[in-house]
């Protein structure tokens, strides 16, 4: 029987796109997209039905009440319900260090530029409830969405057997200050969100994790409304040096491929024997982890532990890379932290595994994966916020700045925006 994650040496690691479209899920989707926008509630309750199991007559009211929310995510036991709300602390308190000031640079003439900060209007926030319920990833949409000063907050999620979402989702909801609930789930809850129902309100804005279906409506309505990603496979790389108990590394690396079949979960290491231990430390906690098919997958298919001569080779894999997490499980990791300069977050010493960053440090865990950390930031108070620049120019600014506006417009061929400007300087006569 072959290992669980395969052992190889850099010249065999390849970093690439492991993002890519199904034709099949992009035409089921896009086909939902449309039914939603024709018929509204009616194709939410027929999908939701359909796809979800939930019989159409509990579904008459699309909304979860505010008295159906309360009781349910009263059902939470308390000491969760403090542990959630910890963690909520902990994120907003991080969030607000976010917050961005407009400003205005008054010019000697008297002209005013600058730029003002708006927050949106209203953003949807989706919430999976699949394979597996993340209450945490709630707190970490909504909260800084609240700091930024969003107006309403609508979260999406799917009904459970009983025809209402989870009721620890609900509890987060709570904590995290949204305004509405909505018991439908998959692309229809994009396509809701996104073109409005009679129930559902239009969004600005839609963030939240959720399966291929849901990534692939967000791909497609982007430009109909704002999105946070089109998020692939969670990810993460684990540079070790030796320093840190295989054992250790081991843990990590099953912590993320425990998430998905497609998950990463790659440890660089100095030494083949330090990076064999590893290999073998993998193979003996796999047999008592609960979810050892999924991450035995994982790991088999998009898992290494790949064996490095030094640390310098695992800093360019993983700046190639551009991992979604990367955690330094080295001896001195302020020392190498500089120079990863591709990866959503960084994880410093042994005492800074993932997990931390999932619930409670407080840096928000909806982060670029595939690869797009090269250029993508993690999901933030500056996401729910737009930019809005401020021109107030003075007659003198004028006068003094119209020639260069006039010959640049001219030579661009906009003689109307040439005129506009001539026009207030008594020049409109004049002809290029």
């Amino acid at each position: 029987m072959s290992a669980s994650i395969p052992l190889l040496h850099p010249t065999f690691f390849h970093s690439h796109s492991r993002f890519s479209e199904n034709d099949e899920v992009s035409d089921q989707v896009a086909r939902i997209l449309q039914q939603v926008r024709r018929q509204g509630d009616a194709a939410l309750r027929t999908l939701t039905a359909a796809l979800d199991g939930i019989s159409e007559d509990r579904l008459q009211q699309l909304e979860v009440s505010p008295q159906q929310w309360h009781e349910r995510a009263a059902e939470v036991d308390p000491a969760l319900r403090a542990h959630l709300h910890l963690a909520a602390q902990r994120i907003r308190a991080f969030h607000e260090n976010q917050r961005e000031a407009g400003y205005l640079v008054p010019q000697p003439d008297g002209t005013q530029l600058g730029q003002w900060i708006r927050p949106l209007g209203r953003v949807g926030i989706y919430a999976p409830g699949g394979r597996a319920t993340y209450p945490s990833s709630v707190l970490m949409d909504a909260l800084p969405a609240k700091v930024a000063g969003v107006q309403e907050i609508i979260l999406c999620t799917p009904p459970g057997a009983g025809g209402l979402p989870q009721p620890i989702v609900l509890a987060a909801a709570e904590e995290a200050g949204v305004d509405r609930v909505f018991r439908i789930g998959g692309a229809q809850a994009i396509a809701a969100l996104a073109f409005g129902t009679e129930s559902v309100p239009k969004v600005e804005k839609i963030v939240g994790p959720g399966n291929a279906f849901v990534a692939e409506a967000k791909r497609q309505l982007f430009g109909v409304v704002g999105i946070d990603n089109v998020a692939g496979p969670t990810e993460v790389a684990v540079l070790a040096d030796g320093s840190v108990d295989a054992r250790w590394i081991a843990a990590d690396l099953l912590a993320q491929a425990e998430h998905d079949e497609r998950a990463a979960a790659v440890a660089f290491a100095v030494g083949e024997p330090y990076a064999r231990q590893i290999q073998h430390s993998v193979e003996v906690a796999l047999q008592s982890l609960p979810r050892a098919a999924i991450a035995g997958r994982s790991l088999q298919e998009n898992g290494a532990v790949v064996v490095l001569d030094n640390l310098e080779e695992g800093i360019a894999l993983i700046n190639a890379w551009a991992p979604e997490h990367c955690e330094l499980a080295v001896a001195d990791p302020w020392a190498v932290a500089g120079r990863i300069t591709n990866a959503g977050a960084l994880f410093l010493g042994a005492y800074s595994p993932e997990p931390v960053g999932d619930y409670l440090a407080g840096p928000n865990h909806v982060l670029p994966t595939n690869g797009t950390a090269r250029f993508a930031s993690p999901l933030g108070v500056y996401d729910f916020v737009k930019r809005q620049s401020i021109i107030a120019y003075t007659p003198q600014r004028l006068a003094a700045d119209s020639a260069a506006i006039l010959a640049l417009a001219r030579t661009e061929g906009l003689e109307g925006h040439a005129r506009a400007v001539a026009i207030r300087q008594g020049k409109e006569g004049e002809q290029q």
